[in-house]
């Protein structure tokens, strides 16, 4: 009988430890595609069309890299959600040029804006299955004093760099939330979440491409 019980309470134990590893599971390296909705003031109603609907990166750790076009140009965004410093790669095959640019964390600050001081984060117990994942809901405050809220799950672990050091208070992966940067309030929502292997993203300058600043980079574009 002893045995049996002992036996029982192993496997309950077992298949509670299960649970708990696979409700917490970690993706440190895929690709995250975020829905963007916007709460415009009535003068930054002229901008919503130009605001895009999702955005979509790969990721390795702390650091992701996004990829565009633009007319005949190739842009490759690269940057640590840590440190805040970066890398801008533009391919323009017509004309067979590649250039890079360093970007710092004082750059970076000046056309994002700084990360946001948010505090009192708070869980309500309040659930909601967003998309795969069963989140709880959180109020929290920013520096001024305003009132926000975010669903967050503990159905997956990202690293710090890609949900948002400013989150780092909340107890699982923010999947629905607000982020206001230069003064445009956007409600940023997991879309999908793929595990694959995306290799290592890193932030030195490939040989091929020639290094300039963002200044020179404009002008070459007429702005």
């Amino acid at each position: 009988m002893l045995k049996s019980i002992k036996t029982s309470v192993l496997a309950v134990i077992l298949i509670s430890t299960a649970v708990i590893a696979n409700a917490q599971k970690k993706v440190n390296e895929g690709t995250l595609t975020y829905g963007i909705t916007y709460d415009l003031t009535a003068e930054q109603q002229s901008m919503a069309s130009q605001l895009p609907a999702e955005t979509k990166f790969k990721f390795n750790g702390n650091i992701l890299k996004i990829e565009m076009q633009q007319g005949p140009a190739k842009i490759t965004i690269i940057s640590d959600g840590i440190q805040k410093n970066g890398l801008v790669l533009v391919d323009v095959p017509p004309i067979q040029k590649q250039y890079a640019v360093k970007t710092t964390k004082e750059e970076t600050e000046q056309t994002m804006g700084k990360t946001p001081v948010l505090s009192d984060f708070k869980a309500t117990g309040e659930k909601l299955k967003i998309g795969n994942y069963n989140t709880e809901k959180y109020t929290y405050k920013d520096d001024k004093g305003a009132p926000f809220e975010l669903w967050a799950t503990t159905d997956i672990q990202l690293p710090e760099g890609i949900i948002g050091e400013e989150f780092k208070a909340v107890k699982g992966t923010p999947v629905k939330f607000t982020r206001v940067q230069n003064g445009v309030k956007a409600v940023i929502t997991i879309k999908a979440l793929a595990e694959d292997k995306v290799g290592p993203i890193t932030l030195d300058v490939p040989a091929a491409y020639e290094l300039t600043t963002m200044d020179a980079l404009r002008a070459m574009g007429g702005q």
